[in-house]
């Protein structure tokens, strides 16, 4: 079985025949109803995919694109019955990787998810013998867990959905204080001390975060 899709649909009978779908083609899948469950499903499920209805009680599939694309790089499908959002669709202004037109049929949507990621290669977030548990806030490296908080979680899976990508140490607080919470650049490097010596301790000269001197700091798996 390959990765978990997760289906961000309010219509139950649309929502069980998704799943059942995806699980003959070998999926894991799994849905919730509500848009204000959305963004917590993604962080505690890592999926592989993300199936995202427009029109969500809650809270709009638009807003839930936005915040994802925030902490993750997971592929996502826009699914709308809305007509006049298709060129904004189509534009992925919002970080969306395809979009989906209501009515269409179950076959079509496992084709289009096949086809997104063998596009994008999406997957959970592992590299490098990296493993991140999004529900227990667990990060095992080689097998053995890493003992992280809170915090520091959220900051390596930030930095590993985006491999390679040059945070500011601005947009890294901007993403693990989402309450806006004043606080300094040294908070920020003390994060990553910590993380860093705790990735050494089971892989010794692995520099998995790496600093860019004068701009900030990268995930290399």
């Amino acid at each position: 079985m390959t990765g978990t899709i997760l289906i961000v649909e309010d219509e139950p009978k649309l929502a069980t025949l998704l799943i059942d779908y995806l699980r003959q083609a070998g999926f894991a899948a799994e849905t919730v109803a509500d848009g204000l469950e959305a963004v917590p499903a993604v962080r505690r499920l890592t999926p592989e995919l993300v199936l995202l209805d427009l029109m969500l009680p809650g809270r709009d599939g638009l807003e839930i694109c936005k915040e994802i694309r925030s902490f993750s790089s997971v592929p996502i499908i826009m699914v709308t019955a809305r007509v006049e959002e298709i060129d904004r669709l189509l534009g992925l202004e919002l970080g969306a990787d395809d979009y989906i037109c209501k009515p269409f049929s179950p076959r079509e949507v496992v084709a289009r998810v096949k086809a997104v990621l063998r596009r994008t290669g999406g997957g959970p977030a592992t590299a490098a013998g990296l493993s991140l548990d999004g529900e227990r806030y667990r990060a095992t490296l080689a097998g053995q867990d890493l003992g992280l908080t809170a915090v520091e979680f959220n900051l390596l899976q930030f930095l590993v959905a985006h491999p390679g990508r040059i945070f500011s140490r601005q947009q890294l607080m901007d993403h693990i204080y989402s309450d806006q919470r004043i606080v300094s650049d040294r908070t920020i490097d003390s994060h990553i001390k910590k993380l860093r010596r705790k990735l050494d301790e089971v892989d010794p000269g692995n520099e998995l975060i790496r600093s860019v001197y004068g701009v900030g700091y990268k995930f290399e798996g």
